[in-house]
């Protein structure tokens, strides 16, 4: 392909791409929450994952 129709190929590309990802130039998904009820959620799941992390495992685990 000659140059001319290079770029043309790219811009061709990154559309298609674009649509395919579903991605509206980088907004993020709208879950319907709020920052402050987004904040307490993700607050909450990483206070579990943390609980989760710290627990002690039973022996058995241990020696596998």
């Amino acid at each position: 392909l000659t140059r001319k129709y290079r770029g043309n190929q790219r811009d061709l590309a990154r559309a298609r791409n674009a649509k395919k990802q579903g991605n509206d130039k980088g907004k993020k998904a709208d879950d319907g929450m709020s920052a402050a009820a987004r904040k307490l959620r993700d607050a909450e799941i990483m206070q579990q994952k943390q609980k989760k992390a710290n627990d002690p495992k039973p022996a058995d685990e241990k020696a596998k």
